[in-house]
């Protein structure tokens, strides 16, 4: 790693949950954990999916068991709707709630958030979408993932979804930062193929983003690459065969790797094309950053070509002889490979999105401009235009 990648005289900045429980039967401890919180009636926050499975069973057991009282809010709803959070937060309020616990995915994990932070704060949350504009911490809250995918359970910002304007928004402050991050594999086993396909390559996204961007810090790039290396190591292996202990347990640090680099180093492109393709044309987030990222990483290539080169390395490409160009090439070719492996399509057309739909991309799009700022190569309009046109 080169030290040119970074700015000596920029200081560099790295947030975190303020504990990480890793390994199988992490999530066990969950009662060990809210006691020593402090706290004495805890709600359990989910869908009704993770509910049908069974799986918070233990985790509502383990909390009676250290005397913990538990009220169970399962109205989470896919691309966190910001109503479902307010929803929340005043039931919580309702109940005298004093810890918040996610179980599910990405969107359960930011309904938490939303919800802890409405707890506390007056408003909508949609008052607050922006960086460190909440002027309350919210209740204190422990994440358990049962998805590898978003990594939200160890960053300090999470999206909502602003129905009225059909646009997602961001909401950043250290007070989402998780008092405890649970991660344990076999919350995740019973993950079918094509969502663990998905959640993994939304995980890779976010690493890929975190390593090229401008904002990227030693930290940073550190746990993208490894992070990176970990879903070209083990993403088919889960997809292959979901009980494989080893490669779940890859994914999830993967996941959570990727999420604290772009806690830190920030995100880019892919995310702001990936929005209008969920708000507008009802794609889950991670199909569509699955499905946009190869477009967008031919683009920035050129930005970028020696971290490029450096993630085929780290996801298992030969690239000895080659030069920077060649080599990051191969990056790409990686992850198509990827994609195909799962049955992904990277094609919008087989979405049913058309050449009729490119005005309202490149618009929703443009809204994102937010995210063009740390991306390694700049976009005008007519770039969007002709990236969404490639991936048709």
């Amino acid at each position: 790693m080169q030290a040119s990648f970074y700015f000596p005289g920029r200081v560099n900045s790295f947030f975190s949950p303020t504990k990480i429980m890793l390994g199988a039967g992490a999530a066990k401890t969950i009662g060990a954990q809210a006691k020593a919180i402090g706290c004495k009636r805890a709600l359990l926050v989910t869908d009704q999916g993770v509910v049908s499975t069974g799986m918070a069973e233990p985790i509502k057991e383990s909390l009676v068991s250290e005397h913990i009282d538990v009220l169970v809010f399962d109205r989470v709803e896919l691309e966190t709707p910001a109503r479902v959070i307010e929803e929340g937060a005043a039931y919580a309020r309702d109940n005298n709630c004093d810890l918040l616990i996610a179980l599910g995915g990405g969107t359960t994990i930011d309904t938490t958030k939303g919800i802890s932070l409405m707890a506390t704060n007056k408003g909508s949350v949609l008052d607050f979408a922006g960086v460190d504009r909440v002027p309350v911490k919210g209740l204190p809250k422990i994440l358990i993932p049962t998805t590898a995918g978003s990594g939200s359970e160890a960053t300090r910002a999470f999206g909502v979804t602003d129905e009225a304007e059909r646009m997602k928004k961001a909401v950043s402050t250290p007070y989402c930062l998780a008092d405890v991050a649970i991660l344990d594999p076999l919350l995740t086993l019973s993950l079918p193929p094509m969502l663990t396909a998905e959640t993994g390559l939304d995980a890779l996204g976010h690493a890929v983003e975190a390593y090229v961007s401008e904002l990227a810090t030693p930290f940073s790039d550190m746990l993208a690459l490894e992070a990176i290396r970990l879903v070209g190591k083990s993403l088919l292996a889960a997809y292959a065969k979901g009980e494989n202990i080893e490669a779940r347990f890859d994914m999830l640090l993967a996941a959570t790797l990727a999420g604290l680099a772009f806690g830190s180093g920030g995100l880019g492109a892919v995310h702001a094309f990936s929005f209008v393709l969920e708000t507008e044309h009802g794609l889950g987030h991670a199909r569509a950053v699955s499905v946009i990222l190869p477009h967008i990483m031919q683009y920035n290539k050129i930005g970028a070509l020696r971290k490029y080169s450096m993630m085929a390395m780290a996801l298992g490409e030969q690239v000895d002889g080659l030069s920077d160009s060649q080599a990051a090439e191969m990056a790409i070719v990686a992850v198509g490979r990827l994609l195909d492996e799962a049955a992904i399509s990277s094609r919008l057309s087989d979405y049913g999105i058309s050449q009729e739909h490119l005005p309202g991309l490149v618009a929703g799009t443009m809204r994102q401009t937010r995210l063009f700022v740390p991306n390694p190569r700049n976009l005008t309009e007519e770039d969007v235009r002709n990236i969404f046109m490639q991936a048709l």
